[in-house]
């Protein structure tokens, strides 16, 4: 289980993907939807955890479970 941040590269401009701890991105992406979707995936590769999402200031603004994770709190997440 491995937990993914999707975050704006403030130099280049591009939405990289990186893992919970990791020092170099998984991914680089022109979008914050395709970094989004590589970031589930790779989690559902590695067996689930959290996706967590920011905006081009830094602040996580969503964080979606992806199973086989437990959600800590399923009924707040109603948009996905």
């Amino acid at each position: 289980m491995a937990n993914y941040h999707v975050m704006k590269d403030k130099n280049s401009g591009d939405w990289e993907v990186k893992k919970e701890g990791a020092s170099r991105a998984s991914g680089r992406y022109p979008t914050q939807d395709k970094a989004e979707k590589a970031a589930k995936e790779f989690c559902a590769q590695s067996g689930g955890g959290e996706v967590r999402i920011h905006t081009p200031e830094g602040k996580i603004r969503d964080t979606d479970t992806v199973p086989p994770a437990n959600d800590p709190y399923p009924p707040k997440d109603r948009k996905h």
